[in-house]
């Protein structure tokens, strides 16, 4: 019975998210509303949003982040290679890795090739 109420949770927040994108254009406070809300059904059914969805939302203003309108991507190489995605409503920033956790042990193993994996 619980996995039926987070499947139809899960059915809702891709149905926001797809309504958000049809209204951001015309209307971007109701677009906002509309992430707000499937937020708000992802906590209350306590699932985690899509990483799909994640990326597309401003942490901090619950805003839809459409490239071009509201955010800025710029890709950075300094310390790890990492995409930085500014809002341009509220300046907030995100960054997101671009290599891989296993990606980047593999390569420390070949660095040190005479220590054993634990």
């Amino acid at each position: 019975m619980k996995s039926a109420a987070k499947q139809i949770a899960r059915q809702r927040i891709q149905i926001l998210f797809q309504q958000a994108k049809k209204v951001y254009r015309d209307n971007p406070q109701l677009s906002s509303r509309y992430v707000e809300t499937a937020r708000k059904i992802a906590m209350a059914a306590k699932i985690r949003l899509p990483t799909v969805y994640r990326r597309q939302i401003c942490k901090n203003c619950n805003m839809l982040l459409v490239q071009g309108a509201n955010c800025r991507v710029r890709i950075k190489q300094k310390r790890e290679l990492h995409v930085v995605v500014t809002c341009l409503n509220c300046g907030y920033q995100t960054r997101m890795l671009l290599r891989k956790k296993k990606e980047k042990e593999r390569l420390e193993q070949n660095n040190y090739p005479n220590e054993t994996p634990r």
